[in-house]
């Protein structure tokens, strides 16, 4: 079915080589089309867009423009066209060259949304909620500055898992396990699984292993009172919250979904080959 697309929103990464030719180039076009657009640059600090009435969104950047672009829209139901201005990324597997040709498919129909599932982060303290925090990657729980171990006590729905010692501990989702969980040892998982990540960084305890749980389980993991370090929480690695001791932080699947548009060009175990360099050789 055709898109019928009035509004667009442009998230661009100004650091980016050639960011502000491209937002030229497609605002030109979708002009031509009647098409609005709305512009959001960032250089390296923190913006927050009111977005309001949109129909697309443009991500301009690398995956991190994606991340904090999904974090931004997906409440508001917008889907996203990821455009990769450097190294092809796990999320943005559009190329700048590519951009016309995916939007056109799009709005033709030819192309499918891939609903990401998102995780949400809540940290209790004393008993009341004092911060809230969706992500699509991974939130991290680790020490401040230079590794130090630190102790947690994890629950999954309820259940008592254990007691890590550990640098830390990644809860990812499927999106996210090509990220900072990957480099950790976890498992890879293909975007769309309705399933969470739970890895360990460096458990004192080899019994302490990665799992994979199904989405709708609830982990609850406890900041443990004698620790030797300040320890944070840290969300898509863009977003750094100061925990304490006995805070208690709760993660389980948001309400919404990142809406990513897939390109036709290359899928996800293409993409894994290339930036993997899987050869099936003696040097893969």
């Amino acid at each position: 079915m055709r898109k019928d697309i009035k509004k667009a929103v442009i998230i661009v990464n100004l650091l980016k080589p050639e960011a502000e030719n491209l937002v030229a180039e497609i605002t030109s076009y979708l002009d031509s089309r009647g098409i609005a657009a709305d512009v959001f640059g960032y250089a390296g600090k923190p913006i927050d867009p009111e977005i309001t009435g949109a129909d697309i969104a443009f991500a301009l950047g690398g995956d991190g423009t994606v991340l904090f672009s999904a974090r931004t829209l997906a409440q508001l139901g917008i889907p996203v066209l990821a455009v990769n201005m450097g190294n092809f990324g796990f999320i943005t597997e559009v190329s700048k060259n590519e951009w016309q040709e995916t939007f056109e498919e799009y709005i033709e129909g030819k192309l499918r949304l891939s609903r990401r599932l998102m995780l949400k982060s809540v940290v209790i303290r004393n008993g009341a909620e004092i911060a809230e925090y969706h992500c699509l990657n991974d939130s991290v729980i680790s020490a401040y500055g230079i590794s130090k171990m630190i102790r947690l006590s994890v629950s999954l729905n309820g259940t008592h898992l254990g007691k890590y010692r550990a640098d830390g501990v990644i809860v990812s989702t499927p999106t996210g396990s090509t990220a900072y969980s990957a480099a950790a040892g976890g498992p890879l998982m293909e975007p769309e699984m309705e399933a969470v990540l739970l890895n360990p960084i460096c458990p004192f305890s080899l019994s302490n292993r990665p799992l994979v749980i199904n989405s709708d389980k609830k982990i609850e993991i406890s900041v443990d009172s004698d620790q030797r370090a300040e320890i944070m929480l840290t969300v898509d690695g863009q977003t750094v919250f100061p925990l304490k001791p006995d805070d208690i932080v709760v993660f389980e699947q948001a309400a919404e979904k990142a809406l990513i548009i897939n390109s036709d060009k290359r899928n996800f175990y293409e993409i894994l080959r290339t930036k993997l360099k899987w050869s099936g050789g003696p040097d893969a």
